[in-house]
């Protein structure tokens, strides 16, 4: 008996090498959008607009997890991206950290000394991702460092204005924001550790 001929027009298959391409530019553009957001976050904080400085940073972080579930969607981000994602994380994570330690004593701040050594850890592995040909994509305790960085920035950059509704401690002052800063601030110290092993991770397999 012969088939019956398909009833309306045929489907054709999905193009997967066109849609990994779009993913890929998709996370691309995300990735440089980030690292845009560095300047306007550093100026937010000199100009005192510490709420303004919160949301860039949280933007930052959110299109860093949008544009890592893209690539992971996309089969592995491009070249390209790897080179630049890690980078532009250093950058967008800069800014705060030397408005952190230039401030005065009696509010959020970290040791000069404990962001100097991170920078310089952060220059070192872009110097040795520069000399990888597939760019040198973040390892697990890398991207572990950035979450934890992330984090306590947020903790740390947590304005003073926002109570949410919480009363500061009777006879204190104990407020939300004095609380989460000082959270921020003992979860800097784990993700400055990650940030150091995961260097030498890097090194060794250089």
């Amino acid at each position: 008996m012969a088939l019956s001929p398909p009833r309306g027009p045929l489907r054709t298959p999905l193009n997967l090498s066109g849609r990994t391409e779009i993913l890929r530019r998709l996370a691309d553009l995300l990735t440089l959008g980030r690292a845009v957001l560095g300047l306007p976050l550093l100026l937010a904080l000199t100009a005192g607009a510490q709420p303004l400085a919160w949301w860039l940073l949280l933007l930052g972080g959110l299109s860093d997890a949008a544009d890592g579930w893209l690539a992971r969607r996309a089969g592995g981000g491009s070249v390209w991206g790897a080179r630049l994602d890690p980078l532009t994380d250093k950058i967008l994570i800069s800014a705060p950290l030397l408005w952190l330690a230039a401030q005065p004593s009696g509010g959020p701040q970290l040791p000069l000394w404990a962001v100097w050594l991170l920078l310089a850890r952060e220059l070192m592995i872009s110097g040795w991702r520069a000399g990888q040909g597939t760019g040198g994509p973040a390892s697990w305790s890398g991207k572990a460092k950035t979450i934890l960085q992330f984090a306590s920035l947020l903790l740390l950059l947590w304005p003073d204005g926002w109570s949410l509704g919480l009363a500061p401690a009777t006879g204190g002052d104990l407020s939300l924001a004095v609380v989460l800063q000082g959270i921020g601030w003992w979860l800097f110290w784990p993700s400055l550790l990650l940030a150091l092993s995961s260097a030498w991770g890097y090194l060794r397999k250089g």
